[in-house]
């Protein structure tokens, strides 16, 4: 799959760690230009990583609950490259509280990361890609977005959002040769599950039939391949990457 990407631009949302920067890592590595946006400059080391190794990067300072920030994000990658070939919308966090404790700054803040940010971000960028007739776009959703958990009801609301919106997106897109896909992560080794209690970590991974935490490599592959020109056919679909979890 080395050169797939050639030539084509792709921003990554959230690229500084985890997931976000293993799909960085992957995409340039297939040959794309990669414009790694997260907060302040926490993506350098994503991009001085991509250097190293003999690709192109950047780095781009972007606030995800700021819509200015995310337009100038947008419309700074297509001044400066001419085009926007690929979008992976990213960029999460997580506010977790049981209901009745859950404030509704936890709420807001969840939402207006995980999906008004991919709102903004997509209608910023289909203006481009409409205009070229053609733009892959993928975003990252949560095993929790389909089955709900516990303590999570911001971030399953959120995820689930995503999953629908993308859906919705795609039917209107679909003529204009731009495909929008959803990843669903299940239970992966990152910062953000390892901050999870010993006996969590336990019980979720005691639902996974293939035994085993993915890695953020796993999903990258199947962000990749959902974002390459093998994948010219599908759209609205919703890719399961869980090791089975949940099916």
């Amino acid at each position: 799959m080395t050169g797939s990407f050639d030539g084509k631009v792709a921003i990554v949302t959230g690229a500084s760690r985890g997931i976000g920067k293993a799909i960085a890592l992957d995409l340039a590595r297939r040959g794309a230009i990669v414009v790694a946006a997260a907060r302040g400059q926490n993506a350098q080391a994503t991009v001085d990583e991509i250097a190293a190794a003999g690709g192109r990067a950047e780095v781009v300072a972007a606030d995800m609950i700021d819509t200015a920030s995310l337009e100038a994000l947008i419309a700074g990658v297509h001044t400066r490259h001419g085009k926007i070939d690929v979008l992976i919308s990213n960029a999460g966090i997580t506010r977790d509280q049981l209901m009745l404790r859950m404030k509704r700054s936890d709420w807001d803040e969840v939402l207006a990361t995980n999906l008004t940010a991919a709102f903004t971000l997509c209608q910023a960028v289909l203006k481009p890609m409409i205009r070229q007739r053609s733009g892959r776009i993928v975003a990252i959703a949560s095993v929790v977005g389909q089955s709900g958990n516990a303590g999570q009801a911001n971030y399953a609301a959120s995820k689930a959002g995503l999953i629908g919106f993308c859906k919705s997106l795609a039917r209107e897109v679909a003529s204009r040769n731009v495909t929008v896909n959803v990843v669903a992560p299940g239970l992966i080794d990152t910062d953000m599950t390892r901050a999870l209690t010993s006996d969590a970590q336990k019980d979720w991974a005691a639902q996974i039939p293939l035994g085993r935490p993915g890695t953020p490599a796993d999903v990258a592959a199947a962000v990749c391949f959902l974002a390459s020109d093998e994948a010219s056919y599908i759209t609205g679909q919703v890719l399961a990457v869980n090791g089975g979890m949940y099916m």
